[in-house]
């Protein structure tokens, strides 16, 4: 078993990749969506990071956004991640980078946070 939690998040994605992209995410940070027929071009990922708005964005443009992922098992969080889809781009010290569906791109890093709110946030995986 190994931890991790989203340190950074903003999100577009392409419309024709949205709903999928939702999806991955909705797996990959163990949330799940929300959406509002009255804009319809966002799917909130409730939850994955409390206290701040974080969704996805259709839009009609390429995808943008910078995501850290930091866990206590670099190599376990990868392998999690490419088995919901993601494929790894490149390795930069410690820190793995993966496309995920949609195309964007993610690190994987070492805890970065202070100890104990990584310890208070942090998802547990099997």
């Amino acid at each position: 078993m190994h931890r991790s939690r989203v340190y950074a998040l903003l999100i577009d994605a392409p419309e024709a990749e949205a709903a999928r992209a939702a999806e991955f995410w909705s797996a990959a940070l163990g949330v799940s969506t929300r959406s509002d027929p009255a804009e319809p071009q966002f799917v909130g990922l409730h939850e994955a990071l409390p206290g701040l708005v974080t969704a996805i964005q259709a839009v009609d443009d390429t995808p943008r956004f910078h995501l850290d992922i930091e866990t206590d098992d670099v190599p376990a969080e990868t392998g999690r991640l490419m088995a919901l889809g993601a494929t790894e781009v490149s390795q930069w010290l410690e820190c793995r980078i993966l496309r995920a569906p949609g195309g964007h791109l993610l690190c994987v890093l070492p805890v970065a946070s202070p100890p104990e709110v990584f310890e208070a946030e942090a998802r547990t995986w099997s």
